[in-house]
């Protein structure tokens, strides 16, 4: 129940319309209820009795009843529509807005597909069973007490026949909804590995095309495909059952109530109009039945949504602000006093082990290692993506941890190893680096990153657009543009994680000396691979196996650390860099 109030309470502006459909709602079924018994009055009292007078007054208010019913209908129906897809639209608001609070631990624990099924999937589950509920849920329940109320009024031994086939109808349609909805908790796990392969695919449909891996990837979609197949056939199979049930049930009702109706007649106890309203009764009841037998079924779907819906929104972020921040960044002094840290809070995996390390304002520091000693895990801290386990990480000689996180990132810029561009003309993108830079700021942050030599050429200059992803720039244009839009920022930090290894070792060096004049203040830290682009740096950090193995200069390197000799020799000396002779 809990999480069903956590996702109602988005209802918010919409709860009147919701309210406004169960009322009119309830009107219909009222109206619904009365018609048989005024049918009854024009057979008995009208046409039995051969009085035009009572036909006339009675039919007359039937049609009365009936527009009325069909009013109160059309508008349940609009605020039914309004309520739901209101409550759809404020789910997706409040639970992309919780996904920009998340960490990337938070991220993490959920993945990109699951989130986006829970946005789009399980959101409209939620939506077409809240109309459902609200319409359906509340008519069933008022249909099958009132005409079954009616039933007692006309024919308390009658009655008896309808309650035999309700509890046989409960005990069916209950143990199918048991199974269901055990199966649909599975289908949505399912619909995560759907999306995942999808995402998975599109997003690097270059690389399966390269490798001619297109026949892989259909088996493994089709794979995923089949599994939610055969999930929702076994689902509607039992589902399918409803239906014979259902009938078995109304045959048995009108047969009894003909067979003993007739005799009722006979024997003088009961009208021929009586009659004819209980047979319209029967219907209703078991029709009402029949459709809260339905409206479980897609509460039974939505409630596996409800819950992985409600864990978004429930979700407590990893990161938070404290209660009273720092919001002024003194300078770029970075200090590690003896970090630990792990992905996976506790789970005696660390990324980082004991990093000790004192870097001073201004500095170029230069970070090598192999693959996965911990270079892009140590700026992460930087900037705060993410927590340490122990120890604590300073910028400007204050804990990260103490700062306001907006006014720490807004200082410690990150060009990130997987650079992203968005739709958008290239101003557009590097003004997210600054959304108040002039056209000349822009150009001088460019010429900056050596990007002016490839926009210029461009038919439409920085006006250029650019496609999603970046589709239409190289790699090495896009990193010099994720480049420039870090020095809009004018920070304090700039960190460079491998943000230059698309780019020739000459435009890097001309990128290095560039930051030299238009940020000689700022801390720079420069991941690389390349021997080249952090030999001139003011000290070099050697990570091994998420550790400190050196911090030196590159002379001294070259002197005593046997890891920065290796990587010297391979490149350098055993053939150079990529686009460099030997």
């Amino acid at each position: 129940m809990k999480k069903v109030k956590t996702v109602l309470q988005q209802l918010k502006q919409y709860k009147r319309a919701a309210w406004t459909c169960i009322g009119f709602t309830a009107l219909e079924v009222v109206m619904e209820i009365l018609l048989p018994f005024v049918t009854a009055r024009i057979i008995d009292d009208g046409l039995e009795a051969a009085n035009l007078g009572v036909v006339y007054r009675y039919g007359a208010l039937m049609i009365a009843m009936a527009l009325v019913s069909l009013a109160c209908g059309a508008l349940a129906g609009k605020a039914a529509a309004s309520a739901s897809s209101g409550l759809a639209a404020n789910l997706r608001e409040s639970i992309y807005a919780k996904i920009q609070t998340f960490s990337f631990s938070n991220i993490d624990k959920f993945s990109v597909p699951g989130l986006v099924t829970r946005m789009t999937t399980d959101i409209t589950n939620v939506q077409n069973a809240f109309m459902m509920v609200i319409r359906v849920a509340v008519r069933s329940p008022l249909t099958l007490v009132f005409s079954y109320a009616m039933c007692l009024y006309i024919s308390p031994r009658l009655s008896a026949m309808f309650l035999i086939a309700v509890v046989f109808l409960v005990l069916v349609i209950g143990s199918i909804m048991v199974v269901t909805l055990r199966i649909f908790n599975e289908v949505f796990q399912k619909y995560d590995d759907l999306n995942a392969s999808v995402q998975e695919n599109i997003s690097a449909i270059r690389v399966v095309k390269a490798f001619v891996r297109e026949s892989y990837e259909n088996d493994k979609f089709s794979k995923a495909s089949r599994n939610l197949y055969r999930l929702f056939v076994k689902a509607e199979s039992l589902l399918a059952f409803n239906n014979p049930a259902m009938m078995v049930a109304v045959y048995f009702c009108i047969i009894s109530v003909s067979w003993l109706g007739a005799q009722y007649i006979v024997g003088g106890s009961m009208t021929t109009g009586d009659l004819t309203s209980l047979f319209s009764y029967i219907m209703a009841l078991l029709m009402s039945l029949m459709m809260l037998s339905m409206v479980v079924v897609m509460i039974s779907m939505s409630l596996a949504s409800i819950h992985r819906i409600s864990e978004v929104l429930n979700e407590t972020p990893d990161l938070a602000d404290p209660a009273d921040p720092v919001t002024d960044v003194p300078d770029g002094r970075i200090d590690f006093d003896h970090v630990n840290f792990s992905y996976k809070h506790g789970s005696g995996k660390n990324a980082l082990t004991d990093i000790d390390l004192h870097i001073r304002s201004g500095e170029t520091i230069g970070v090598i290692g192999g693959t996965g000693s911990g270079k892009s895990s140590l700026v992460n801290l930087i900037c705060r993506l993410y927590d340490v386990d122990s120890g604590t990480v300073k910028v400007g000689g204050v804990d990260v941890r103490r700062y306001d996180m907006e006014v720490l990132r807004n200082q410690v810029s990150v060009v990130l190893q997987k650079n992203t561009l968005f739709s958008g003309s290239i101003l557009d993108n590097l003004r997210w680096g600054n959304p108040d830079a002039t056209d000349e700021e822009c150009i001088a942050a460019c010429k900056a990153a050596c990007a002016d030599e490839f926009i210029d050429r461009m038919p439409d200059g920085y006006h250029t657009r650019i496609e999603r992803g970046g589709a239409n720039v190289s790699g090495g244009q896009k990193q010099r543009l994720c480049i420039a839009r870090a020095l809009l920022k004018k920070p304090k930090v700039l960190i460079l994680d491998d943000s230059t290894s698309a780019v020739d070792t000459a435009t890097d060096a001309k990128i290095r000396a560039a930051f030299e004049k238009t940020i000689p203040g700022t801390t720079k830290i420069i991941i690389a691979q390349r021997i080249s682009s952090v030999q001139n740096a003011d000290r070099i950090l050697v990570l091994d196996g998420g550790r400190i193995d050196a911090f030196d200069t590159h002379e001294n390197l070259l002197k005593t650390n046997a890891i920065y000799q290796e990587i010297y020799e391979s490149q350098v000396k055993g053939g150079g860099d990529f686009d460099q002779p030997a």
